[in-house]
Order: structure tokens, then C-alpha cells, then sequence
């Protein structure tokens, strides 16, 4: 029976000091590598854009082993900032998939060496469909290049695996250039934060991007409120009852005319002591911070975070109290 086993000369003792001096190293070769990037665009990565811009099909990115983890992020960049796009596997292209090529579409391949047998050998049925071909290699002398209409070259001086051989610092080029690509179409596609939160629904991003004031404020008998001519007593009453720290002060228009909050009532507390007999409208704070329904509730948090606030009252056009919410609304509601 054969076994395999480790036998303890196998098991090495990691050495802190060269390991963080390998990973450095290594972070350095990837850096520069894509620094390097920018002197090797030409006209053909305008061209890419164009293209990609006047697409009428579906952009169909391809790749194999390293590459092929890289192409698949790229297609997934592209269909979420406006460019429908998904990955097919050469390999399996050639055994059927390359039936959801079309003419209209456009058809991206990743290959380092620009020489990858399974794309070079299905390039003959793309460019017999009249599809447009983008490469993206580290060789321009190679076929996937001098077959494509458009080569972009994402060539390395040297892999950052200390023995040259693990795609390393050829992957990081391949996705950086992809990376450039998507955002260049996204510019010019004019793809705004609203198209971005309609393709992310689900995550933080989309509840950050897709949710309103009007989404989280609170109405009606939730939000504390009083008239101008309340007495402090008044507004504690409010403050204790509705659990936001504060109440809203209006006049007999439901104008807004100031905010009482917890920090008012210990200023007051600290400078006169006994607040019985003291009129509202004279320790309240005037012209509070305040912010439509319409806006994002993202942009409240920054506005509270900005002069250190924890209540902000909604108003409508006319400064009218529509609403109020703090930061534990905001926190529930999983904008924070």
C-alpha cells in the first residue's frame, strides 16, 4: 500500500524577519508593476472604450487557470457599472458555449503569454462571427495579440514569486488594466451612484445609496414637538415621551422656530439652576440643523457627524416640521 506522508524534514520553521521582508518585496514588484501600466496605454485603450461604449450585444470575457479568476472578476465589474458582461471558459467554449457568442458582441481574452491553447484555438470561430476581439496579454508579439482588434498590453518585468513563476504580479497587471478599462467605460457611460445602487440592491452599499430620509424619519406622534410658547417643563415631558433626546419648537404654522435637546437642558442646568419659571423660547437653540425628505440618508449622517450633532428635524420647502430622526434610526436602519 502506498502512503503518503510528511516526513519532518518537509516542515519548515517560519523566519518573522524574512517573511516580512519577502512579503514587502513582494508588494513592491506588484506596485511597480502596475505603476508601469500607464506608460504602456496607447490608442488601443481608447479604441477598447469606444468599443465597449458602442456595444449593441454583451461583452463575453474569457480566460483560463489565473487568468481565468481574473476574467471573471473583470466580466463582474463590467455588468455592475453598466456594461452587461459574463465569463465563459474556453474550454467549455469549445464544447458548446461559444453558442452564446454573437455578432453584436464583444469578446475579451486574458493570457500573460498571449498564447493559451484553448483561446487561440476557438479566435478562428470569433473572428468568423465578425465579433470584435480585445486581448489583454503581456506579450504583443504573441497570436492572441496580432489576431485581436485591439491589444491591450499588460506585459511584467517579472513575477513577484521569488522563483518567476507563479502568476503573481501578471495577474495584478491583468486585473489593474481590467480595473482601468471598466472605469473609463463607466465615465463615459455618465454611470452615476444611482445606476450603482440599482445593481447592488442587496448589500450596504445599496442601503446606503438607495435609502431616502423619508425612509427612516420619524412621523406623525413619534416626533417630539412643542409650541414656541411651552414651558421647559413641556419640552422634558416631550423629550422623556418620545426617547430622542430632543423636541422640535414651531410656531402656530408648524414652522420651525428651534430645538430644545438633553445638551440645552444641562447647559441651562449648569449656568441658572432652577429652570421653572424660564420661558422655552429663551434657552432653546435657534435655527437648528435641519434636512429635506428627498435627500439620502447618508448625506444626514455626514452632516451630523460634521458639527457633531445626534437629531436632525426634516422640514419641508418652506422650513415647515415634517419629520425628525437620530443617529439610532440611522443605525437601525443599516445606513451606518
Amino acid at each position: 500500500m502506498l502512503c503518503l506522508c510528511y516526513t519532518p524534514h518537509m516542515i519548515a520553521k517560519i523566519n518573522g524577519d524574512q517573511a516580512l521582508a519577502l512579503a514587502r518585496n513582494v508588494i513592491q514588484i506588484e506596485a511597480d508593476t502596475v505603476r508601469g501600466l500607464s506608460d504602456l496605454l496607447d490608442e488601443n485603450f481608447t479604441n477598447a472604450v469606444e468599443t465597449l461604449l458602442g456595444c449593441k450585444g454583451r461583452v463575453v470575457v474569457s480566460g483560463i487557470g489565473k487568468s481565468g479568476h481574473v476574467a471573471r472578476k473583470f466580466a463582474a465589474t463590467l455588468a455592475s457599472t453598466g456594461t452587461p458582461a459574463f465569463f465563459v471558459h474556453p474550454a467549455e467554449a469549445s464544447h458548446g458555449d461559444l453558442g452564446m457568442v454573437t455578432a453584436d458582441d464583444i469578446f475579451i481574452a486574458l493570457s500573460n503569454s498571449g498564447e493559451t491553447e484553448e483561446l487561440v484555438a476557438i479566435l478562428p470561430l470569433i473572428k468568423r462571427l465578425g465579433t470584435k476581439f480585445i486581448a489583454i496579454t503581456g506579450r504583443p508579439e504573441s497570436s492572441l495579440a496580432q489576431l485581436a482588434d485591439m491589444h491591450l498590453n499588460a506585459r511584467v518585468e517579472k513575477e513577484a514569486c521569488p522563483m518567476n513563476l507563479a502568476p503573481t504580479a501578471s495577474t495584478t497587471a491583468a486585473m489593474a488594466l481590467g480595473d482601468a478599462l471598466a472605469v473609463a467605460v463607466l465615465d463615459a457611460r455618465g454611470f452615476g451612484p444611482d445606476d450603482f445602487a440599482r445593481s447592488h440592491p442587496g448589500g450596504t452599499l445599496g442601503r446606503r445609496l438607495l435609502t431616502y430620509v423619508r425612509d427612516v424619519m420619524r412621523i406623525g406622534g413619534e416626533v417630539p414637538v412643542v409650541s414656541l410658547d411651552a414651558t421647559i417643563s413641556d419640552a422634558l415631558f416631550q423629550i422623556t415621551d418620545k426617547r430622542m433626546g430632543m423636541t422640535a419648537v414651531i410656531n402656530g404654522n408648524n414652522h420651525v422656530e428651534g430645538i430644545f435637546t438633553d445638551g440645552d437642558l444641562r447647559r441651562v442646568l449648569q449656568r441658572d439652576g432652577d429652570f421653572r419659571s424660564m420661558k422655552l423660547a429663551d434657552v432653546m437653540t435657534r435655527n437648528p440643523r435641519t434636512i429635506g425628505p428627498d435627500h439620502l440618508a447618508v448625506a444626514t449622517v455626514e452632516l451630523m457627524e460634521r458639527y457633531r450633532i445626534n437629531q436632525m428635524l426634516v422640514v419641508d420647502e418652506n422650513a415647515n416640521l415634517i419629520g425628525a430622526l437620530n443617529m439610532h434610526d440611522l443605525f437601525s436602519k443599516k445606513v451606518i
